[in-house]
């Protein structure tokens, strides 16, 4: 079956910093490109960030660049998203998905699994 399941979600103030984990089971995990979204109240889902299999020319949306990081450990089936700076304006539910064919921009059609989400609340 497969599953993904994010944590590391919470509390943060502005400034802070958290660290996401996108943990992948019943698939092989570097097979997929793996990216990364999120979903304000009454807002679309738009994507954050992504990865290729090949771990290289990761993307960033225009709106995290240079304060957010991924990266991927697929020995431990795990993708990362370490976020810094963070702003009242990150605040959202974060998912991370799969996708066998890599393509910009980064849109949720392209993925075809999806975890259930981890609460980002960026306020003072």
């Amino acid at each position: 079956q497969v599953q993904l399941v994010e944590s590391g979600g919470g509390l943060v103030q502005p400034g802070g910093s958290l660290r996401l984990s996108c943990a992948a089971s019943g698939f092989t995990l570097d097979s997929y490109h793996i990216g990364w979204f999120r979903q304000a109240p009454e807002k679309e889902r738009e994507g954050v960030s992504c990865i290729s299999v090949k771990n290289d020319n990761p993307y960033y949306a225009d709106s995290v660049k240079g304060r957010f990081t991924i990266s991927r450990d697929n020995a431990k089936n795990t993708v990362y998203l370490q976020m810094n700076s963070l702003k009242p304006e990150d605040t959202g539910v974060y998912y991370c998905a799969r996708a066998r064919i890599w393509g910009l921009p980064l849109l949720p059609w392209r993925y075809d699994s999806w975890g259930q989400g981890t609460q980002v609340t960026v306020s003072s």
